[in-house]
């Protein structure tokens, strides 16, 4: 099992993330970010990652650290949890529909992180969580995961639609990047035989 527990800890919060790569989408995810909670459990599902998410933080300022912390640590757990990335798809891409929402979620695990984001919102909150926090979780994980992550809203007018279109997105991405290749199940997928540089 591709597995892999990572612990984060620092003056602004203290993270705990455990993943299984080769799970069933089960979930256990608490922040303190009502919000981000559902989005985290949305990755899960439709990744069919497992996920334990225990997050504490400087919720009395403002979300920004827990939330791109969280996106450090569920990225460090992915990359750890991948080894050399043998025998993957290493690529994925999905288009989800959300009501009158599409996006658009390409990833390459390539060890070259970067993050293209086009998505806008016409409100600065969800809830309590500032929308320009997403693209900061974006950011942290593509970083951290080592992803090449581009990430499109093709149109949508619910700015709740258009994360979570996100999030399912890069869940459904995700998941067929990391799948095991049956025909190249030991071989790194490069011309380089190694993924990064």
């Amino acid at each position: 099992m591709r597995e892999a527990n990572v612990t984060r800890k620092t003056k602004e919060t203290s993270i705990d993330v455990r993943i299984n790569l080769d799970g069933s989408g089960q979930y256990d995810v608490s922040t303190g970010i009502g919000f981000l909670d559902h989005m985290l459990e949305q990755l899960s599902r439709h990744s069919l990652v497992d996920l334990f998410v225990r997050a504490e933080g400087d919720l009395h300022i403002d979300f920004h650290h827990t939330t791109e912390d969280t996106g450090i640590a569920i990225g460090q757990a992915i990359s750890a949890a991948l080894c050399d990335k043998s025998g993957i798809v290493r690529y994925g891409a999905a288009y989800v529909p959300m009501d009158e929402t599409l996006s658009r979620v390409a990833l390459d695990i390539s060890a070259r992180p970067y993050l293209v984001w086009r998505v806008q919102f016409s409100k600065p909150k969800l809830g309590e969580m500032d929308t320009e926090l997403f693209k900061e979780w974006f950011q942290a994980f593509a970083q951290a995961a080592g992803i090449t992550l581009h990430v499109e809203n093709l149109y949508g007018e619910n700015n709740h639609h258009i994360v979570e279109s996100c999030f399912k997105g890069l869940a459904r991405s995700l998941r067929t990047a990391i799948e095991i290749d049956p025909r190249a199940s030991n071989v790194i997928p490069s011309t380089k035989g190694a993924l990064g540089g």
